[in-house]
């Protein structure tokens, strides 16, 4: 199983890699998920959040 970002929900695409001959086979996006320590509900918790919602203060980090 992905990991997946516990804040927004973001995990995980596929789609289509296309070479300059038009051929197709199988790719996947992942987003930039980092494992850290938040403040969740008062206490202290390891969270999979990516790189986007921590930039945009959407998590508290844990000192």
């Amino acid at each position: 199983m992905s990991k997946k970002c516990e804040i927004c929900g973001k995990q995980k695409v596929f789609g289509n890699k296309i070479s300059f001959s038009h051929s197709r086979s199988n790719r996947s996006w992942a987003p930039n998920i980092r494992r850290v320590r938040a403040v969740v509900n008062g206490s202290t918790k390891r969270i999979n959040v990516c790189t986007r919602c921590l930039r945009s203060g959407k998590v508290e980090r844990a000192i």
